[in-house]
């Protein structure tokens, strides 16, 4: 079930890049860390997450740690920080296999979820775990045919899109074939997401993926940073951080077909724009909207 950039999602979609080494701040279990380092997080967007809901704090909230290692724990910090927030009627559900995503009652649940929230940890394991059943079938259809939220964070966030990038070293990443893609859960076409991007120098992991299929845009989301996608093609960044986006539809020249794997990739003509918090991006017409701070703001800062 393939979404086209025609098809116009009721849905709401924000992917997160991540806070630690770890995957999400989730994963982080030093108590004094997580105050110290996602502070924004919290009061940012992870409230942005729950005001773009229609039921904001009474939304109910479904919490997917499938991804990680150490689910337990992922949920509990995540309950914690939901409940911080003020948003109380939140539910954990750690899918471990195949048969439970195709369970009844756990589609029950989502069913009545407002906001699906996916941790850090593997993407590979969301996929693998996910990917076809009931669970995902009824995942895409409710982000098609609902006002729903669905937000990710490292591992949740590469996962949405179509493609997805499970695999590469940063330092290798420009030597043919050290990049590994596969399919993602598919929320969003056109595009294919690696979070942790500037922290851990990820950019060229994205220019591989991108010139191997220069129609796909590729976007590196930073640290506590974020893009709110709406109608399927409006983004817009939030959060701290910034948002890189790799367009290879103007790329002129590329020796990635005539190099042998593991040797080094020329690219003529790549272009990448920059999104800070509040500017926008149109995936249908390619047009950034750079968000500038008002007079009354810089004046502030001057005085």
């Amino acid at each position: 079930m393939k979404q086209s950039i025609d098809m116009v999602p009721k849905g709401k979609l924000i992917v997160v890049g991540g806070a630690v080494d770890k995957g999400s701040f989730t994963e982080e279990h030093d108590e004094k860390e997580v105050q110290k380092n996602f502070n924004f997080f919290e009061r940012g967007i992870l409230r942005r997450i729950i005001t773009e809901s229609a039921h904001n704090d009474h939304s109910r909230i479904e919490v997917i740690t499938t991804a990680s290692q150490v689910p337990e724990e992922v949920g509990h910090e995540y309950e914690k920080a939901f409940q911080y927030l003020g948003a109380t009627n939140l539910g954990i559900l750690g899918i471990k296999t195949r048969e439970e995503a195709n369970d009844e009652a756990i589609n029950d649940r989502l069913a009545k979820a407002d906001i699906v929230m996916f941790t850090g940890g593997d993407q590979l394991r969301l996929t693998s775990i996910l990917g076809g059943t009931a669970f995902h079938r009824n995942l895409l259809s409710k982000y098609h045919h609902e006002s729903v939220v669905i937000a990710g964070t490292s591992a949740g966030a590469a996962a949405c899109s179509s493609n997805m990038i499970y695999q590469g070293s940063a330092t290798e990443a420009l030597l043919k074939g050290e990049v590994k893609i596969t399919s993602g859960l598919g929320l969003i076409n056109h595009v294919i997401i690696d979070t942790h991007f500037v922290h851990r120098g990820r950019i060229g992991r994205l220019f591989q993926a991108v010139v191997g299929n220069p129609m796909v845009l590729g976007i590196g989301l930073g640290e506590d940073t974020g893009l709110l996608i709406t109608d399927g093609k409006k983004m817009e960044a939030v959060g701290s951080g910034l948002v890189i986006l790799v367009d290879g539809r103007f790329i002129n020249d590329t020796n990635l077909t005539e190099i042998e794997l593991g040797e080094p990739i020329s690219i003529e003509h790549l272009v990448v724009h920059v999104m800070a918090k509040g500017s926008l991006y149109d995936l249908e017409t390619h047009k950034l909207i750079v968000h500038k701070a008002s007079k009354n703001v810089l004046a502030k800062k001057i005085f």
